[in-house]
């Protein structure tokens, strides 16, 4: 009987030690396990400091230099004055390269600027923006000219490349044109053109226009529309910035770098941005994808320097909402809702 209780406690024995062999090696892979994911925790939170840290170096060398380029440009400003429109002119060219210039530079910083910090660096773009565009009307006063829809008994219709009148028109009713700051502004119901030599590089302003079709065949540098009421606007490929400000009941289509919209209502945005767009202020504003198509729109994107493959049309950020979910100022405009034909469109 001894020996038989014997042989049961050595296979006891022998079924244990494997048992307790599993346990061991289970615990050292659990103890590896953790001290794996310490290492990589440590990993990442250094990491993490250092990425923090270049970005904290990244915004200080933007804010010095965003600083710099910017007093350069107000120091520019104060020192146009006097009768020499040439010289003036030129002054104000190089004003429009720098701002060119440092448009771009906030764009390419975007990557490691906070929401804060690159919402105050356009702010600051627009302002200067505004500044420029007032002194440039003090320095260089505008000269209007009057483009009458008067027939002449027996002729036909004339054509002008800026703007057709309807035939409902008075014949005192004029469109005034500025001569420095190009664009079109106080028309109602009448279809606006401007074409590559004339815009191309320029800054483009549209304002005081209602119930109008506005097509920009070129390449502005910058677009500013302000007053803009049940209006079609289409642009060409913009170098720097859109800006859109009290506008109502519009559609909208051109490329650009960054777009800003403010205080504006039901209004479609058939958009080609590389940025970000924002919108401020704004309700019923819907976004498409930019498919407006002319004669040479190709060669004025390569001439605005925009990248065809690179569009965030349905990327949009609201300065009203900072909620985490969608923002119910703005939605993306259904397929079946969105244009085609254009030519259709914009038929008289």
């Amino acid at each position: 009987m001894a020996l038989v209780g014997e042989s049961e406690n050595r296979e006891n024995l022998t079924e244990e030690i494997p048992e307790y062999d599993r346990r061991k090696e289970k615990m050292v892979e659990i103890l590896q396990r953790r001290d794996q994911e310490r290492q990589q925790g440590v990993e990442r939170r250094k990491i993490a400091k250092d990425v923090t840290s270049v970005k904290e170096e990244k915004s200080n060398f933007f804010t010095a230099a965003f600083s710099e380029e910017k007093a350069e440009i107000e120091a520019l400003l104060e020192s146009c004055g006097g009768s020499d429109r040439t010289a003036l002119s030129a002054r104000f060219e190089e004003i429009s390269l720098k701002m060119q210039r440092l448009q771009k530079f906030v764009n390419d910083s975007m990557m490691f600027l906070s929401a804060y910090e690159l919402r105050q660096a356009q702010d600051a773009v627009q302002k200067l923006q505004g500044a420029v565009v007032e002194k440039r009307e003090e320095c260089l006063p505008k000269k209007k000219f009057a483009f009458k829809s008067r027939k002449k008994e027996g002729a036909g219709p004339k054509e002008t490349k800026l703007a057709d009148s309807p035939p409902d028109k008075k014949p005192n009713d004029t469109i005034a044109i500025e001569e420095n700051l190009c664009g079109f502004s106080d028309a109602d119901s009448q279809v606006l053109v401007r074409r590559e030599d004339e815009i191309t590089g320029k800054d483009v302003l549209l304002t005081r226009l209602s119930n109008c079709v506005v097509k920009l065949l070129g390449s502005p540098n910058t677009l500013h529309v302000k007053n803009v009421t049940n209006s079609k606007v289409l642009c060409g490929p913009v170098s720097t910035s859109v800006f859109i400000d009290q506008s109502v009941g519009c559609t909208f289509a051109f490329a650009c770098q960054q777009l800003r919209t403010h205080n504006t209502k039901d209004a479609t945005v058939y958009l080609h941005v590389t940025s970000r767009a924002i919108v401020e202020d704004c309700t019923g504003v819907s976004f498409a994808p930019f498919n407006w198509k002319y004669e040479g729109i190709e060669k004025d994107f390569e001439l605005a320097g925009l990248d065809r493959t690179k569009n965030n049309w349905n990327i949009i950020d609201d300065f009203n909402w900072l909620a985490s979910d969608h923002s119910p100022n703005w939605s993306i405009l259904a397929e079946e809702s969105r244009i085609t034909d254009w030519d259709e469109i914009l038929a008289p």
